[in-house]
């Protein structure tokens, strides 16, 4: 596959879908996933076809490959899954992404960077623009990812500034849909794996704290928009329709008909009380907007756990 468009997390949830689309667009796809979060079962359909390859690497380690375009998702994602192995979830923003980087230099590639809401921390702004420099905590347990991506962008923009990289970066806010890993931690899929199971709905805080929930299918018309367009960035990606975490129990409990409870816990460090992206750039952009409502997600990301779990 020499000309091959290269996506690190293929395997992954997100990773996977966009597999998806980039070959039903016509293009090969070389996957690349060290399944540490990602899922061998997330592209099992994909194996065998002419137009997807598949190798099994950590992006931290140099590794030597012709490609047109590269897509930069690889990185676990979720608190527990980051804060299992912190170190290692340093090396895969940092030096994952000088590799990704001085691969896209030597090849001439188009890279794609998939850089995360949680550059902004515990955000003082909301909602939150791409000129907002965030409030983190570099020294806490959430910093592993935080503090890596934000790290991963600068290295994107030296890049492209001091190399004349072609670089696009986004940054994604939270987004649901199958394919999520079952315990991954995330509010949306540990409620519905919870309802399902009829354990208690496990709420941290007050659960007033809110989120802005994406379906993946709105995301991936944003990445293919971006990949194609010619903004640099960085350029948020979410739905910016807010709920709080209590609405989205609720929600969860109603869709599946679950008898369970809801209980209340401790609120994790550093955890944000806000996160709401504005997304006023990537709307007069490339005149995107998520079209998915959060009832109408959260019925396929049920179904698909349903499904799941009854394997």
């Amino acid at each position: 596959m020499d000309s091959a468009t290269l996506v690190t997390g293929g395997a992954g949830f997100i990773g996977s879908h966009l597999c998806d689309r980039l070959i039903a667009r016509g293009e090969d796809v070389l996957c690349l996933d060290n399944f540490y979060t990602g899922s061998k079962g997330n592209i099992r359909h994909l194996v065998g076809s002419p137009s997807f390859e598949l190798v099994r690497h950590n992006i931290w380690l140099p590794i030597f490959l012709e490609v047109k375009r590269i897509w930069n998702l690889a990185c676990p994602a979720s608190p527990i899954h980051y804060q299992r192995d912190p170190v290692s979830t340093v090396k895969t923003s940092v030096l994952g992404t000088i590799n990704m980087l001085g691969l896209a230099k030597r090849t001439g590639s188009r890279l794609f960077h998939a850089s995360t809401s949680e550059v902004y921390g515990d955000p003082t702004m909301h909602p939150q623009t791409e000129a907002y420099w965030g409030n983190v905590n570099p020294i806490g347990i959430r910093a592993c990812y935080d503090e890596g991506k934000r790290c991963a962008e600068t290295l994107c923009f030296d890049y492209h500034r001091q190399h004349r990289l072609d670089v696009r970066v986004v940054r994604i806010f939270s987004t649901y849909g199958p394919r999520m890993h079952p315990n991954d931690g995330r509010v949306v899929s540990t409620f519905i794996v919870q309802a399902l199971k009829g354990e208690d709905i496990t709420v941290f805080g007050d659960g007033n704290q809110s989120r802005a929930f994406c379906y993946v299918d709105d995301l991936l018309d944003a990445f293919l928009a971006v990949m194609d367009g010619e903004l640099v960035g960085p350029i948020n990606l979410g739905n910016p329709n807010e709920f709080t975490v209590l609405e989205l129990a609720e929600a969860v409990l109603r869709l599946t008909g679950s008898r369970s409870r809801i209980v209340f816990e401790p609120l994790p460090g550093d955890d944000p009380r806000q996160r709401q992206p504005d997304i006023t750039l990537a709307r007069e952009t490339f005149g995107w907007t998520p079209k998915i409502e959060l009832e109408d997600g959260l019925k396929e990301t049920i179904a698909y756990f349903r499904h799941h779990l009854d394997l």
